[in-house]
This record gives structure tokens, C-alpha cells and sequence, in this order.
């Protein structure tokens, strides 16, 4: 069973993030903000202006009190000691933003939204430095754990693409068409009804492995070597669309959460692990690492996919209603993983020891 949060909003809760302290926050409909303790306490709410949905919230991994949200176009700096006015309000996306994502040091934001633009904000001169792009919208963008220039990104126009801030236009593009096309697999036929609109991405401590989430049910992680990725291993996660992953920390342990109502933990470690066995070590590795990853004769490729029958997951969380968005936290020393879906409680799921 899970535990419940309740008592923080009126309307269905679209995200989630907790900072290192302890402290969840949670966005949701209609510009709510709220702010929970370890107990599940509400320790604070915020009513947005305008009432625009609050599709983000990112705590910031320096200095833990200050919290980012997105709400419509607009990008509010808050902080959780005083839950007031914002500390600073941004304006630089044209269409809602979707999911913003702030690097380890706090020097760069990025702001993904409807119209596909990523902006990327430079926050000690608080003013756009970049402007990426999709041809769609663009659902997820996270930078990469220890590279605080470079980051990665995925939209509805089913491309996966990794950026370094120096360049404006994207190191490297995969088509997730054209990723399963390549294969004679039985989905291919079934692409045109549902087609890998990407949805999710999360990239593992050691940034090199990213996970990524599409509306054919499927997840597929990938190998950064360099300034290119490749597919490392795929397989079907949801019987719908995958909503959301999330890599847990100091682990290749992958969460999912998928419009059947499902929350998944995958341990992927021993196929992305052969090269690299903990993802606080592959910094080390990377470079000896390389020549060995960079094989384009497809073989990998076609042995990982064919993988994803015998990848079945660690621990499956019947949670029964479309799954919003989930985090993870560690509350009176375990593990737990927070579901927001469209209820407008948080539900909570232990999670077993890496």
C-alpha cells in the first residue's frame, strides 16, 4: 500500500522534486506550489500568478533552499526558507515551458517548451545565452551530472540530442524512428499507430548513461562517448506510453513510470555496467573507455535490443492510475519513490537497498 500525502493542493499535482535536505516540493495545476516536509507535512504554499499550471520544479544542487519553477512562459526563482514573492521571475520562453533542468554549479538553466525551443539562461548574468531547438515540442532536458556544459534533450518530434553550450547546434541527433526502423523488429509496423514520441530523460551520476522514455511503451538507454551517443539497451517498459525515468543515484538503477498506471525499478547495471562497474568511477575510466564503445558496425546495437526480453524489472508498483511524475527521496533513512499522478495527493513507495 502506498502512503498518501495529502492536504497540499486542490487540483492534480504535475511534478515533483526533492533537495538534499529532505525538503519535496510539488507543482500542480492551476499555479499551486507546495512544500512538504519528510513527513509529509505541508511546510509551505504558493499560489502563482495568472494560475498557469506549474509544469517544473527543480531544487538547485548548491544551495538546496533555492527552487526553480516554471509556470506558463515564466520562470520564478523561490526561496523555501520564505515562501513569498519570487527572488526573481524570468521571461523568456514564447509557449509553456515543460521541464526545466539547472546545472551542478548553478551557472546555466535550460527551459524546454511547446513550441520545441530550449533557452538557455545564464543565471549570474540573467539573460538567455543560447537558444536550442526542436521541430516539436520538447518534453524533457537535463544536463549532465559533471559536465556542467553540456546537456541532453528529447521531444514530441521522437529526436533524442546532445548539446554542448559553446555550439548552437546540436553534437548529436538520433531519429527513434529511425532508430527501430534500422532493425526488422515486429514493432516497426506498429510505429505509424504509436509512434516513439519522446516523453522522459534521465542521465545516471556518472553522466555518461541516459535513460529515455517513449509513447511506444519502450526505454532505451544510452552510451555518451565523446561528443556522440549511442543505444546501449532497449526494452518494452509499459504496456503505454512511459511517462517518466528517473536514474537513482550511486546506481544503475532506472525508475519508470508509464500511462498504465505502473512504476517500475529496472536495474540496468549489468548491461551498461560491463564496461564501467559504478557510475562515481567511469570519470576515471572514460577516457581509457572509448576506442572500446565507438564500434559503428551496428552489432551492439542489434544484440542490446534483442536484450529487452530478458530485462524484466526488480520490483513493479501496481500504482493504478496514470503516472504525472516521480521523484525519489530518502525519508528516516530508506528509500522511497514519490507519484504524482492526477490526484492531488503525493503517493510514497519504499524502494529496496542498491
Amino acid at each position: 500500500m502506498a502512503d498518501k500525502w495529502t492536504g497540499g493542493h486542490s487540483s492534480s499535482i504535475l511534478c515533483l522534486n526533492a533537495n538534499t535536505e529532505g525538503l519535496v516540493a510539488s507543482g500542480a495545476e492551476r499555479g499551486e506550489l507546495t512544500l512538504w516536509d519528510g513527513g509529509g507535512a505541508p511546510a509551505g504554499q504558493l499560489q502563482l500568478p495568472k494560475a498557469d499550471d506549474v509544469t517544473s520544479v527543480v531544487f538547485s544542487a548548491r544551495r538546496p533552499t533555492r527552487l526553480y519553477t516554471s509556470h506558463g512562459e515564466t520562470i520564478s526563482l523561490l526561496d523555501v526558507r520564505s515562501l513569498k514573492e519570487p527572488l526573481e521571475r524570468f521571461h523568456v520562453n514564447e509557449e509553456e515551458i515543460n521541464c526545466l533542468s539547472v546545472n551542478e554549479t548553478e551557472s546555466f538553466l535550460a527551459a524546454a517548451d511547446d513550441s520545441g525551443a530550449i533557452k538557455i539562461m545564464d543565471l549570474e548574468n540573467k539573460k538567455v545565452s543560447r537558444s536550442l531547438r526542436h521541430s516539436n515540442i520538447c518534453s524533457s532536458v537535463v544536463f549532465r551530472p559533471q559536465r556542467p556544459q553540456s546537456l541532453v534533450s528529447c521531444g514530441l518530434d521522437m529526436q533524442v540530442m546532445l548539446w554542448n553550450l559553446q555550439k548552437a547546434r546540436p553534437l548529436w541527433t538520433t531519429n527513434l524512428q529511425e532508430c527501430d526502423t534500422e532493425e526488422d523488429s515486429p514493432q516497426s509496423a506498429g510505429q505509424f499507430f504509436n509512434p516513439p514520441l519522446a516523453h522522459s530523460l534521465s542521465v545516471a551520476s556518472c553522466g555518461n548513461i541516459f535513460g529515455c522514455g517513449a509513447q511506444d511503451g519502450k526505454v532505451r538507454i544510452f552510451r555518451v562517448t565523446g561528443v556522440k551517443f549511442e543505444r546501449e539497451l532497449e526494452f518494452q517498459g509499459h504496456s503505454l506510453g512511459v511517462s517518466q525515468v528517473l536514474f537513482m543515484p550511486e546506481a544503475y538503477w532506472l525508475l519508470t513510470g508509464g500511462n498504465d498506471g505502473k512504476v517500475l525499478l529496472w536495474d540496468v547495471s549489468s548491461e551498461v555496467g560491463k564496461q564501467q562497474k559504478s557510475p562515481a568511477k567511469s570519470l576515471q575510466r572514460r577516457k581509457a573507455q572509448a576506442p572500446a564503445s565507438t564500434k559503428k558496425d551496428g552489432k551492439l546495437n542489434k544484440v542490446a535490443s534483442n536484450e529487452h526480453a530478458r530485462v524484466l524489472p526488480k520490483l513493479t508498483i501496481e500504482h493504478g492510475e496514470k503516472v504525472n511524475w516521480i521523484s525519489c527521496t530518502e525519508i528516516k533513512g530508506s528509500k522511497r519513490v514519490l507519484v504524482a499522478d492526477q490526484s492531488s495527493s503525493v503517493s510514497l513507495y519504499p524502494l529496496p537497498e542498491p
